[in-house]
């Protein structure tokens, strides 16, 4: 039970601390980078990348070469986002299961080979929410907000919580199912033994007293 509620406090610190996947990376041509992230059943995931213009200047169009492909995949293999010779773009997913979804981002392959610096922001659950661009001024509005943005932070908690204790369930049953079958092994064992010795004792009873020394 106190690894129960450790658990449920580490929880809630991920939570309430920003848990956003936000970073900048290089990529060379030709080469593949992959990300994953785990995400709980029914949660929502959004996502965006981008090349950073090497020119420094946006007004400038990306060189030819600076060119990605992406997939976004569930943990089964099954395709949620596919984007191919792009520069930038977003994806968005409801989580039907729970495990570790991939993102793959690849170069496209250029000679000679160039090196692409990507901008990858992954967000999920309650992250996904941009709550600054629907912060209103009016402090009634910044009440409402505050109550919305709390309300969601609970909910998430709430979800979490049943998620955890489903584990710990399942890891009591498979303790027990292990226990049961150590059980079983050890009765098995113990019955072998005492035949095998039940079987020595009847074969020198039976050559004992074919040499009438018994």
């Amino acid at each position: 039970m106190d690894l129960l509620h450790s658990s449920i406090i580490l929880l809630i610190l991920s939570i309430l601390s920003p848990a956003t996947l936000s970073m900048r990376y290089e990529l060379l041509s030709g080469h593949t980078k992959c990300i994953s992230e785990e995400i709980h059943a029914n949660a929502m995931s959004v996502g965006k990348y981008s090349i950073v213009n090497p020119n420094g200047d946006d007004d400038h169009p990306l060189p030819d070469s600076h060119k990605i492909t992406v997939r976004v995949t569930s943990p089964q293999g099954t395709s949620y986002h596919e984007a191919d010779g792009v520069s930038n773009g977003q994806f968005s997913l409801t989580a039907v299961e729970t495990g570790d979804y991939i993102t793959c981002i690849s170069a496209v392959d250029h000679k000679p080979e160039t090196m692409l610096v990507i901008d990858f922001d992954w967000r999920s659950g309650i992250h996904t929410k941009e709550w600054s661009n629907v912060a209103k001024k009016s402090q009634v509005e910044m009440m409402e907000f505050e109550v919305k943005k709390l309300f969601d932070t609970v909910t998430s908690i709430h979800d979490e919580m049943f998620y955890l204790r489903d584990r710990e369930e399942e890891m009591q049953e498979l303790n027990r199912s292990t226990y049961a079958k150590m059980a079983w092994l050890s009765l098995l064992s113990l019955g072998v033994c005492l035949s095998v010795a039940g079987l020595q004792f009847w074969h020198l009873k039976t050559f004992f007293q074919k040499k009438k020394l018994i």
